[in-house]
């Protein structure tokens, strides 16, 4: 979940599911609560400033989004390094090995690394090189327009299908189950009502500031610019395709920005295929789940109010 700027101050809640467990982020603080196998809820928890007030470039639109989203895939590292420690713990409990042992950190620093990696292939150089293939055989796709309209239908197509194959898997099914929880919360807390186990359980999973909307949306905003870039040949293309993403990141993160504050708007109507999607990332969670969410928003809401923050619902 993106934390976004309204009106001046930052949108008090966002946050991630990891192994058997969400973290919760408000303005100034987050909170990673995993539970333990024993049914123990054990949590990670910190002062975090925005990363406008650490470098105040990133309070300037565009530039904001793409200091947001790098703070934010920092934290989630962070936070899936966590649960996989609370992980390894149980698993070394069960086997009567000390717990004290944890997940060094560069392996979690190559893990990051190999994602862009994947990300690069998966969603910029296949897409591009399947299109290259098909416009030597029906050369009509040399016109620039449908070129990047097929470039992007077949890198929707490619995430789609990732994301239906990944649900498949039961370890990710019950992340996806922590995913729907922590949405559920973050609407029960926006709603104004008492953040309860029963109140969110009656809240929708699908929220317009996840992150799997975001991503449909970058690839939406992709099609667009790269139709606009007046380049050519196979090296170029995909060159461009990288250069040019810090700025489709923060192009898209004022898309979803404006959405979620005008839902009823034209362009909110373009954040709505990233609903659709996350009946896909997110699923139905029980109540024990929304337990975990719930610890994780209010220890992350108590350091907040400890700090003097500013509780505002955006």
């Amino acid at each position: 979940m993106l934390p976004l700027l309204e009106s001046g101050e930052e949108t008090l809640v966002g946050g991630q599911a990891v192994m058997e467990g969400v973290m919760m982020r408000t303005p100034h603080n987050y909170c990673t609560a995993v539970r333990r196998a024993s049914g123990e809820i054990v949590t990670e928890e910190s002062h975090l400033p925005r990363v406008s007030e650490t470098y105040p470039i990133f309070k300037y639109p565009i530039l904001r989004g793409v200091g947001t989203l790098g703070q934010a895939m920092w934290l989630g590292v962070k936070a899936l390094k966590f649960s996989a420690n609370v992980a390894m713990a149980d698993e070394n409990s069960k086997e009567g090995k000390p717990e004290g042992s944890e997940i060094p950190a560069w392996v979690m620093t190559a893990n990051l690394v190999f994602s862009l990696l994947f990300f690069i292939v998966l969603y910029k150089f296949v897409p591009l090189w399947l299109t290259t293939q098909l416009q030597n055989v029906y050369p009509v796709i040399e016109n620039r327009i449908l070129f990047n309209l097929l470039d992007g239908v077949i890198r929707i197509a490619i995430f789609i299908t990732f994301l239906f194959g990944l649900s498949r898997y039961k370890d990710i099914h019950r992340v996806f189950e922590f995913h729907g929880a922590e949405h559920k919360v973050v609407f029960n807390f926006e709603s104004g009502k008492p953040v309860t186990t029963a109140n969110a359980q009656s809240f929708v999973t699908f929220h317009p500031r996840c992150g799997t909307s975001f991503l449909l949306v970058v690839m939406v905003i992709s099609m667009v610019l790269y139709t606009l870039l007046p380049v050519d040949g196979f090296a170029q293309k995909f060159a461009a395709r990288i250069v040019l993403l810090p700025l489709i990141a923060g192009l898209s993160y004022e898309l979803i920005r404006f959405a979620a504050r005008q839902r009823g708007s034209l362009l909110a109507l373009m954040t709505a295929p990233g609903l659709w999607l996350q009946k896909i990332t997110t699923q139905p969670p029980n109540d024990e789940q929304v337990d975990v969410a719930i610890h994780a928003l209010n220890s992350s809401m108590a350091l907040e109010k400890k700090q003097g923050g500013e509780l505002v619902i955006a």
